[in-house]
């Protein structure tokens, strides 16, 4: 069952290709976006995980990323560790937390990728990701959710076929506004209260103070 905006994001712990754990409880009090990938060879994945990789820079400092794949820690790490990702990269090889997004597999989104996103998968090609290995679903569909600070889904946006993505320009608006929040609680001007002066007059002394 797909998740939908406004529910409460589930707390996801996986390996990562550094060989550590890691816990998505640790992002509590960030905005961050979780991405879930198909195999870890796939050129479709690797292009949009290179692009996270060269946009991170511009995204504000309290926003970060988190990746996602259907695939084995080695067969991961044998395709993701080149790319030098600022963020975690998680390998998910019992697919637990892709049946617990809700997140779809597709025949026939493999044909509509492979047919309609023919210059993509060329540019994806041309980087050196040629699928010569595949250990995951060759079906798996992928996923993006935007995640505020409260841990409550801001977007959910499930791919329609294997190289439909959320947008750069959308996870680029969510990242920066947080930085434009975080500047307006800093230059926001402070007001202080002026003290009431109390007094020991009665109403009627006020006109008659003599």
């Amino acid at each position: 069952m797909r998740l939908n905006e406004g529910a409460r994001v589930p707390t996801i712990t996986l390996p990562t290709i550094d060989g550590s754990e890691f816990q998505t409880a640790s992002l509590a009090g960030r905005k961050y976006l979780l991405g879930f990938f198909r195999f870890a060879s796939c050129p479709f994945c690797n292009l949009r995980l290179h692009g996270l990789v060269q946009q991170y820079e511009s995204y504000a400092d309290d926003f970060t990323v988190v990746a996602v794949f259907d695939s084995p820690p080695d067969n991961l790490i044998a395709n993701a560790k080149r790319h030098r990702a600022p963020f975690p990269i998680l390998a998910d090889e019992s697919n637990e937390y892709y049946r617990q997004f809700g997140i779809e597999r597709s025949l026939l989104g493999v044909v509509k990728g492979i047919t309609t996103r023919v210059p993509t998968l060329i540019r994806a090609t041309l980087k050196g990701n040629i699928p010569l290995q595949t250990k995951g679903s060759m079906t798996t569909m992928p996923a993006n959710f935007l995640i505020d600070a409260d841990g409550i889904i801001h977007t959910a946006y499930y791919g329609n076929d294997e190289g439909d993505q959320l947008p750069f320009e959308a996870v680029a608006k969510f990242a920066n506004e947080i930085g434009q929040e975080r500047q307006a609680r800093v230059t926001a001007p402070s007001f202080q209260m002026r003290p009431i002066l109390h007094t020991s007059l009665a109403p009627r002394d006020w006109l008659h103070p003599g």
